[in-house]
């Protein structure tokens, strides 16, 4: 099977990664895989969460939304609170960065990223945690320069997503909406640079699938991040070690 943009079925959609896309916040990026599109920002507070004060260690956290016309019907704003695919998904996003940061070198102060998509083609959540850390180390880089905060860079590894589905009996990688929607299995995965997973997300939704299927998916999910965490330190300009930049 070809997919609909000329890929292979091993092939992963492009990914640019335009950083410092926001002029306020302390790391920003806009993330595109495909027609996908989301900003993500990070913002540091000198502050923790009321169940972490006087801990001596940080917190990350996250919130993701889709803007009304990110998708081909418009999408009602949550405003008194999230759904629960919303919070959900912005979970997920929490979860995979805090476990790439040491909280106790960060001290008590937090990191909260925001992820927006502003245009959905499939792979939102991923695309999410593939940019939300550039983000978040562009952030803490630029803390570090201006303040020195920390004896060591409080990013222990990088962290990246990026989805997978079975369709039409064939594995695929990186899915778009056109396929997500005809997927018979539907698997996201969250792992670090050193290739150790953080998330397994899968679900079979017609048909089941074996545990060949699986680690064949995974091994396929190896090769397209590899890509991915290249694409995230081109964007550091080579290295997350600002300890020694400073």
């Amino acid at each position: 099977m070809s997919k609909r943009d000329g890929r292979g079925p091993k092939d992963p959609r492009e990914l640019i990664i335009t950083p410092d896309y926001t002029m306020h916040a302390e790391g920003s990026v806009l993330v595109q895989t495909g027609e996908t599109k989301v900003i993500c920002t990070a913002s540091f507070e000198e502050s923790v969460p009321p169940f972490l004060r006087g801990k001596g260690t940080g917190w990350v956290t996250a919130e993701y939304n889709m803007l009304p016309r990110s998708t081909n019907t418009r999408i009602r704003r949550e405003r008194s609170s999230v759904g629960g695919r919303t919070l959900e998904i912005q979970r997920l996003i929490g979860r995979s960065l805090r476990s790439v940061v040491d909280l106790q070198a960060l001290g008590e102060r937090s990191l909260v990223v925001d992820c927006d998509v502003i245009q959905a083609d499939g792979g939102t959540r991923t695309a999410s945690i593939t940019g939300g850390f550039v983000a978040l180390a562009l952030a803490l880089k630029k803390i570090q320069r201006e303040f020195q905060f920390f004896k060591s860079f409080p990013v222990k590894n990088q962290v990246a997503g990026i989805s997978l589905g079975i369709v039409e009996g064939e594995i695929l990688l990186d899915l778009d909406y056109s396929e997500d929607s005809r997927a018979e299995v539907d698997l996201n995965l969250v792992m670090t640079d050193e290739m150790k997973l953080i998330e397994v997300q899968g679900t079979a939704e017609r048909n089941p699938f074996t545990k060949r299927q699986l680690l064949e998916m995974i091994d396929l999910a190896e090769s397209g991040l590899k890509l991915h965490f290249e694409k995230q330190l081109q964007t550091l300009s080579g290295s997350l070690n600002v300890i020694s930049e400073v």
